[in-house]
């Protein structure tokens, strides 16, 4: 890994660079994490705070960022964040957002028209906004030369035609206005558990927190990376690896492909980029016990 200046990183031959959204302050730990112990988030208050939890609360801090990856002479997105103008009812910091998203995806010398492909870890809401843009009142294609990589497990999962029960959660309206104009232009590419995307990256289903949750794993020169999506939402999640939060809707199946790839990534020295954390955004982990722990944070400025 080497480190080229505050957000970028070179992994082997590919190179990696974080494009924030937003961050800040989220939800109530003990909503977030319903059974994660109150000691627990004190017993890591130093490391936690302040980037990953409230310093006068018990609130927990995430950030909302892309991946950008350019690798094979090809421009890759992983997650598209929440959104402008996007109808979030069950979510009002998600609502009808005005952020300069697409200026700091330019600041790092990209345009719309210039991403090649774009990776969707799972089709929560906070994962695809950014897929489409509103345009004289319709939704278009962000990125019109774009292939969009969607989990097939998730794209049926989240179709309202398929789902009664996503109106009112954090969804809502989100396969209409996110999803299905993609869909609609061919762009959209199906996969299921397992895809490669090109000689150092490969798409690996990890269920749980969606039916469709998958991870990015790198695998270029003597550098290993997992662009992590929701596998974790705060770092005291690799030292209690089998806590998910209230958004994971198969708890057991998220703790398993959470340890699995958590363990991969400790033994093989692996960096870990989730999509949701603050602070240095990415870290390597260790075997410790029965679980894991923080080895280093990645060289990445603090947000």
């Amino acid at each position: 890994m080497q480190h080229t200046h505050e957000l970028e990183l070179e992994l082997g031959e590919v190179t990696v660079t974080r494009i924030e959204e937003m961050h800040g302050p989220l939800m109530p730990a003990d909503q977030f994490f319903p059974d994660l112990p109150e000691h627990a988030w004190q017993e890591h208050q130093e490391m936690l705070v302040p980037d990953h939890l409230g310093s006068d609360d018990t609130v927990v801090h995430v950030a909302i960022q892309t991946w950008l990856l350019r690798s094979e002479g090809r421009t890759i997105l992983v997650d598209t964040g929440v959104g402008n103008d996007k109808t979030r009812p069950a979510v009002a910091a998600w609502d009808h957002l005005r952020l300069d998203y697409l200026g700091n995806l330019a600041r790092a010398g990209v345009q719309p028209e210039d991403v090649d492909l774009v990776v969707n870890t799972h089709l929560h809401a906070d994962h695809i906004g950014w897929n489409t843009r509103l345009t004289d009142g319709a939704w278009v294609p962000t990125f019109p030369n774009a292939t969009y990589l969607m989990p097939k497990a998730d794209f049926e999962f989240w179709n309202p035609a398929n789902n009664p029960n996503i109106a009112g959660g954090v969804n809502e309206n989100a396969f209409e206005d996110s999803i299905a104009p993609v869909h609609a232009t061919g762009q959209v590419q199906l996969w299921e558990e397992g895809h490669t995307i090109d000689g150092n990256l490969r798409l690996e289903a990890a269920p749980g927190h969606t039916p469709g949750s998958s991870v990015v794993k790198l695998n270029s020169g003597n550098d290993r990376a997992l662009f992590a999506g929701d596998l974790m939402h705060t770092p005291l999640q690799v030292m209690h690896p089998d806590h998910s939060s209230c958004f994971c809707l198969d708890p057991a199946q998220a703790r398993s492909s959470r340890r699995r790839l958590l363990g991969w990534a400790a033994d093989t020295n692996a960096l870990v980029l989730p999509a949701h954390f603050s602070g240095h955004s990415a870290l390597e982990v260790e075997n410790k016990g029965s679980g894991f722990a923080i080895k280093t944070w990645a060289p990445i400025t603090r947000y």
